[in-house]
């Protein structure tokens, strides 16, 4: 083994690449992969980094063409030290004494404590709360407890300081102030759609740091990245047996190029996994395998925490891990090792009585809690759980309401660990000592919750409070998440939405045409459509696919209507895509997949599917039935978002659903149904069959989850995904450190963000005599700005995509061809839903020209105000950027030449992307937007900034001056002095970059 030293200014590490050896007593396979090894260095801002080593030292890949894996089996209970097997000792103890050295300047070095073995030794060291002797830190919410750990532990009085550490201690009256505070995330979670971009940035990066004559190795993670390939499969398959395998191979035809791509980043950067398509659902392998719960590394106790770029990373807080979703170049920052500057959040207690009715689901609690926390008003904050009826949750339960954290508004919706967590941790194959390590240090550090105990008052920001058994069935939509309907009020909800103007609860469908029935030959069969008649009813999304009690209360529904002669039509594409092998192997050990077979419901394949808009095509009858009739179509999904435009092309109405639910649309084959009165249908015996009479109880979902989920499961699933699979192993790729990109390329195409980059940062820029490219309304979304699913055939990335030669059938979906700057830009604004008040009613992606009146795309219009040199704006309303947490839209707006958007309100992680893209966030002042101010749009608009970065304040007013004499004043969204430094070098990446050449 190998160790060079280096010394370093700040706390980015070089890494140099040595091999191990490790062995597992788990059952893993020895697999010999490369083992990154950090650089010590003197300098104090290394300290901590160097002693957590699980940052980055032991996660690397190397490339097989064979296999693939952890670089350890970190669920063993043997630590890392013993699992290294060809180790040079005298390297080892020269790095140990290094370590050593360094851990003597720590600021709080007093506090590193030994965590005992019940059967002697030591599990290892950790930084103890509990020894700081400070009665605040008892009162803390756990969320915060974490925040205060990390703190603790990288508190090197540069990067972190102990002012900091202060201001988390003194939470409860710092948190009202927006204090700043860094955090150290323990790891990096990626998926494909958005892990493309990322990749393309860091191997753009090393090009940039070739180019001004650095060195480009220094672009590499420093902390542990898993990339899941799970958003690429569609559904171009159903109510097949062969589907999965059909769909695969459609998948790599598209893929091909940004799989090989990703397989070349997983050997050219060091601490990336990347976890082969067909494997499962991102959240779903995360909770069932990623997650630690608690780091071991070399001996440094730590609790694990992740940011993610995708917005249901914090699923993972149902497992008690800190995590939530960032944008792609904030993660590519912290992998990079830059702390992520943060406001100190403030917490909302949500307490938990009682237990969930008979008959109800964990979907209808988590839209239940979702419309409760989104009237509460929980942006920017963590929400965490407690209360007595944490012990009626499991910790799927607890995993489905974590997950919607995005739905709800908050950055976390947290359940601390307890003996639930520890059960799951044992069932899905971690080790018995590695659980019981898990708890020796929570409980240690006063972490964990034990309800036999009596439990200490936590403080929280604000309270609310749920009686589980006032929870009723229900689905959310038609158009958003948060829209519950309770199941008995769904068909006078519907009739409302009919006769409602056109938004959020409305189509204005004419008295006359809601009766209308379009008659059609489905494959020589006669068929109809009426309103509100489901065209797609799928069983997706890691929301719900992550939960045996309602995959299998899926089945069970499926069995009981195949027992009494219902069967969903044919017309209707049914499909089932789990998040996990693990599903597939208790719905046939309990046999019900049979049943779900019966209905259409076969699997499609491991991954998003229909949730991200991967729903494939209708049948060309059924859409032809539509598209001529101007039926007004619906899907029922067990997905976490059902925005306009985001499912289907053709399905205007939209419902979230639990995955029983699912099933019981697609027999009843409408949403214009009233359950408790209406039958779903005539059974074989000629009579009718009600809802009740199909839909199980809790008792009969509890006792077949307990005979078919079985620890085995999760044990061979997540040994067979390290040998992946054999269209992945086929894919060769080149050892090459810098990329070599091909100018033909479709998929990945080199960024220009660095091409005329100098180390001299541009400095802030303000905007002179801007036009409007577009004006918004409310509830803007990522997927309006930046939609991942198809790619229309007359759009601007269409014509891009036929003038080089791409058929319109091998199109793919915008999410697919994130790697290629060119497609993206092209893409941005491109959502055929959006609603541009510059039209005047239109809907559709496209805009005016205002210097000529012209209606063009919005592509086309930005392009030709960035060719005369004309500054643009957007204007928009609240919850601006509101969904996905999708980089590429602020680095689409950004290509697209905006320069400033003004909105009422921004969600959390959209603001803080368009930050580390350059483009100026301002809001209105409180009861103000623009139409009360009077701005149509047609305006030109001029917003002074200082020329000087250090004379602009976080949080400061701005004013804004319009050609017509008009002017108002906006509050400039620069939360944090980091980014205000991030806007000065034009960005979060030339900020980075920046700093690592001077280093």
């Amino acid at each position: 083994m190998y160790i060079t030293v280096s010394s370093s200014a700040s706390s980015l590490l070089r890494a140099t690449t040595c091999r191990a050896r490790f062995s597992s007593t788990s059952g893993f396979s020895s697999i010999s992969r490369n083992l990154v090894s950090p650089k010590p260095s003197y300098s104090s801002s290394l300290i901590n980094q160097n002693r957590s080593l699980s940052s980055f030292a032991f996660r690397s890949l190397r490339a097989s063409s064979s296999k693939w894996s952890h670089s350890f089996d970190w669920r063993s209970s043997l630590s890392v030290r013993a699992q290294i097997k060809t180790v040079s000792p005298p390297s080892i103890h020269q790095f140990e004494r290094k370590i050593a050295s360094m851990a003597a300047e720590h600021a709080f070095k007093g506090i590193l404590t030994s965590l005992p073995k019940p059967g002697g030794g030591e599990f290892g060291k950790y930084y103890s709360l509990t020894a700081l002797n400070d009665p605040r830190i008892d009162k803390l919410p756990y969320s915060i407890k974490i925040l205060l750990e990390s703190a603790l532990r990288n508190c090197d009085n540069f990067q972190v300081t102990k002012d900091d550490v202060e201001k988390i201690i003194d939470w409860e009256k710092t948190s009202p102030k927006q204090v700043e505070i860094p955090f150290k995330p323990a790891r990096v979670l990626l998926q494909d759609f958005t892990g493309v971009p990322a990749v393309v940035d860091l191997a753009c990066m090393r090009d940039a740091m070739n180019r001004l004559g650095s060195d480009s190795s220094k672009i590499n993670p420093l902390v542990p990245v898993d990339l899941v390939i799970d958003h690429s499969v569609q559904v171009d398959v159903a109510r097949s047996e062969n589907a999965v395998q059909s769909n695969m191979e459609l998948e790599f035809q598209r893929n091909k190029e940004r799989f090989a791509f990703l397989k070349w980043g997983s050997t050219a950067f060091q601490n990336m996994l990347v976890v082969p398509p067909g494997s499962g659902i991102v959240h779903q392998v995360n909770l069932e395998y990623l997650g630690r719960v608690v780091f071991n590394t070399s001996g440094m106790l730590y609790p694990d925490s992740v940011v993610g770029t995708d917005s249901h990373t914090t699923m993972i807080d149902g497992l008690g891990v800190a995590g939530w979703g960032v944008g792609g170049i904030e993660a590519e920052a912290a992998m990079l090792g830059q702390p992520m500057s943060m406001v100190l959040p403030g917490v909302v207690g949500f307490k938990l009585n009682g237990k969930l009715k008979n008959g109800v689901t964990a979907t209808d609690l988590v839209l239940t809690v979702t419309q409760m926390l989104r009237k509460h008003g929980v942006v920017g904050k963590f929400v965490e759980f407690y209360g007595e009826g944490m012990g009626e949750l499991s910790l799927a339960d607890r995993a489905t309401i974590a997950n919607m954290s995005p739905e709800y508004g908050a950055t976390m919706g947290f359940f601390p660990v307890d003996h639930v967590t520890l059960q799951y941790l044992k069932l899905t194959g971690r080790s018995d000592e590695t659980v019981a390590m898990i708890e020796a240090y929570l409980r240690a550090n006063k972490m964990f919750i034990d309800y036999s105990e009596p439990q200490p008052e936590k403080t929280y920001s604000s309270y609310l409070q749920l009686d589980l058994s006032e929870v009723e069935p229900c689905i959310s939509g038609p158009k958003r998440p948060h829209d519950r309907v309770p199941l008995k009020e769904m068909k006078a909800d519907w009739h409302s939405c009919l006769d409602n103007k056109v938004g959020f609860k409305g189509f204005a469908i004419p008295k006359e045409s809601q009766e209308k029935v379009a008659k059609f030959s489905f494959h020589g069969q006669p068929a109809e459509l009426k309103h509100g008649s489901v065209v797609i009813a799928a069983i997706t999304s890691c929301t719900n696919t992550s939960n045996p009690s309602v995959m299998l209360g899926a089945g069970l529904v499926a069995k009981k209507a195949c027992d009494l002669g219902l069967q969903v039509k044919p017309w209707i594409k049914t499909s089932l895509a789990p998040g996990s092998g693990v599903v597939t192997k208790y719905l046939l050990q309990s046999g019900l997949q049979k049943y779900l077979n019966e209905q259409g419901f076969n699997i499609v394949g491991y991954g998003c599917t229909t949730c991200i808009g991967n729903s494939g095509d209708l049948d060309e009858s059924v859409a032809t039935a539509i598209t001529e009739n101007d039926m007004l179509a619906a899907a029922v999904l067990s997905g976490n978002r059902n925005f306009e435009g985001r499912v289907h092309p053709l399905t205007r109405a939209n419902y979230l659903a639990s995955p029983p639910l699912v099933v019981a649309y697609a027999l009843a084959g409408t949403v214009d149904i009233d359950f408790d009165k209406e039958p779903i249908g005539v059974g074989k015996d000629g009579k009718n069959v009600y809802f009740r009479d199909i839909w199980p109880t809790t008792e009969e979902i509890a006792e077949v989850v307990q005979s078919s989920v079985l620890p085995s499961m999760f044990k061979s699933t997540y040994e067979a995904i390290t040998k992946g699979n054999p269209m992945w192993n086929k894919l060769s790729v080149p050892e090459d450190k810098l990329y070599s990109w091909d100018p033909k390329s479709t998929y990945i195409h080199e960024p220009p963000y660095f091409k005329n980059m100098t180390m001299d940062p541009p400095g802030p820029h303000g905007v002179k005599d801007a036009y409007c490219l577009l004006n918004f309304g409310d509830s803007i979304t990522t997927d309006h700005i930046s939609p991942a699913g198809n790619i229309q055939k007359d759009s601007p990335a269409a014509k891009y995509l036929m003038e080089r030669g791409v058929d319109r059938k091998d199109f793919n979906s915008y999410g697919s061809r994130r790697g290629n700057d060119e497609v993206m830009a092209r893409g941005t604004f491109a959502n055929i839903r959006i609603v541009n008040k510059l039209l005047n009613g239109e809907v559709g992606p496209k805009t005016v020209h205002i210097p000529t009146g012209e209606k063009l795309y919005v592509f086309d219009a930005a392009m030709r105000y960035k060719e005369a040199g004309q500054d643009t704006i957007i204007l928009a309303g609240a919850e601006y950027g509101s969904g996905s947490s999708r980089d590429w839209a602020a680095k689409g707006p950004m290509l697209q030449g905006v320069k400033a958007v003004i909105a009422k309100s921004f969600e959390r992680i959209h603001r803080s992307n368009l930050v580390g893209m350059g483009i100026i966030p301002l809001c209105f002042k409180a009861g103000e937007d623009a139409d009360s101010l009077g701005l149509t749009g047609h305006e030109r608009y001029t917003i002074d900034l200082p020329s000087k970065v250090s004379d602009i304040r976080p949080g400061q007013d701005v004013t804004v001056v319009t050609d017509t004499g008009k002017s108002f004043t906006c509050t400039a969204r620069f939360d944090t002095e980091v980014e205000l430094a991030y806007f000065d070098h034009g960005g979060i990446l030339p900020y980075v970059i920046r700093n690592l050449i001077k280093q």
